[in-house]
């Protein structure tokens, strides 16, 4: 891919959207991952992301989304014909720079229903265009904000198994890598079950961080109990124990759990936040660039955690390495120092780029330096690797022709 050098001083008024691209690339899995909701990756199937590229005044940038249907109602097709069809035709002309003016637009193209709409989709979009005003420049994402705290960002190491056995290999498996953090998928079974993979991983890391996320899997009493027990085992945080809209729930739970609650499905648009805060309802913010609708919305987000005394933590969608990027480059502005869960590298290979891309060494995830995201995509790669979904699924939908 072609590099370009820093823009000239006003250039940046000449950075108008030519073109949206939208690529459904296959990538390869490494392990299985399951979550309350279902399944999310299979080891032997290729996992899906839709990648987007947007040029603007000979310059381009590079955007991810990941469809992760068991976890929110975003489709690979849904993403694909709401980039291309809507939000596409809607900034086509813009000045890319005006990252706030498009975020409205989007909002006006496809509307909000309790909350934000097709955040994924839209994040795609805004990650792209961050990169592309970043490149444009010639500087990262930290020095384009004014705000880079931290170098490093530290990884959970993931586990989501179906048996005590499988949970201390997985455990062993990541601290063999260098990690000494673990998060613990649970919901997945009966809360004697669930408690039981959290005693495995706290018996094989006894020293360790651990904390839980239960991905909306149980009911306010049932999260108690599992509160109670959880405190026992020098749990740091409970994530998302509750289903996202019950938030007279999540405010009971929060008064009487003996856990941190944290929070993911319930805050997408950062006004979700607010009313979580105004109720008294949160103990700790998760930042999600995907889930919010991008990085222009998840700065919001973050600042008005901050600024109302709720700590943060940070998540990602199983992001391949741009969306692993730019979580980190979000992370490292608000100096999240808790261990997060950047999860892709355990999972998934980002087999499309070539030359810079996010390095990680003994779960820690270094910020990437060079400008924009600070990750080098090889389009030959991505344009091999892309698949036509709408095609594909127009053809299976075909009736089969009468044997003559």
């Amino acid at each position: 891919m072609p590099t370009h050098g820093p823009a000239r001083a006003g250039a940046l008024d000449d950075l108008l959207v030519e073109r949206v691209e939208t690529f459904v690339v296959e990538l390869p899995t490494i392990r299985s991952f399951e979550i309350a909701g279902g399944t999310v990756a299979t080891v032997g199937k290729p996992s899906r992301r839709v990648l987007v590229k947007v040029t603007a005044g000979g310059v381009a940038g590079w955007g991810e989304a990941t469809p992760t249907p068991s976890w929110t109602y975003e489709t690979t097709e849904s993403i694909v014909t709401t980039i291309d069809r809507y939000l596409a035709p809607a900034i086509l002309g813009a000045p890319a720079w005006n990252l706030d003016a498009i975020a409205a637009t989007f909002d006006r193209v496809i509307n909000r229903g309790f909350t934000i709409g097709a955040p994924i989709a839209k994040s795609a979009v805004d990650i792209a265009l961050h990169d592309l005003i970043g490149r444009a420049v010639g500087v990262p994402l930290g020095a384009l904000w004014g705000q880079r705290r931290a170098e490093r960002i530290p990884l959970g190491w993931i586990i989501s198994a179906k048996t005590p056995e499988a949970v201390a290999d997985s455990v062993t498996e990541g601290r063999a890598l260098g990690y000494t953090a673990f998060k613990v998928k649970i919901g997945l079974a009966e809360i004697e079950q669930d408690i039981a993979f959290v005693e495995a991983v706290r018996e094989a890391a006894p020293s360790a961080a651990i904390w839980v996320d239960a991905n909306q899997a149980y009911q306010v009493d049932q999260a108690l109990q599992v509160a109670r027990r959880l405190a026992d085992l020098d749990v740091t945080a409970f994530e998302q124990p509750l289903p996202a809209n019950q938030i007279t729930g999540l405010r009971r739970l929060r008064e009487h759990s003996p856990v941190p609650v944290a929070l993911d499905e319930s805050l997408r648009h950062p006004s979700d936040l607010a009313t979580f805060v105004r109720l008294d309802a949160v103990d700790v913010a998760i930042a999600k660039v995907q889930r919010s609708g991008g990085l222009a919305l998840s700065r919001r987000l973050c600042a008005l955690a901050e600024d109302s005394g709720v700590r943060l933590m940070g998540s990602g969608l199983t992001d391949s390495d741009l969306g692993f990027a730019a979580s980190l480059h979000l992370f490292s502005a608000f100096g999240i120092d808790t261990p997060v869960d950047l999860n892709g590298r355990q999972f998934i290979q980002s087999t499309y780029t070539g030359g810079r891309t996010v390095e990680v060494h003994n779960g820690l995830a270094a910020v990437p330096t060079g400008p924009g995201l600070g990750v080098d995509v090889d389009e030959a790669a991505v344009r091999a690797l892309a698949v036509d979904v709408l095609r594909a699924d127009a053809q299976a939908r075909t009736p089969a022709q009468p044997v003559r």
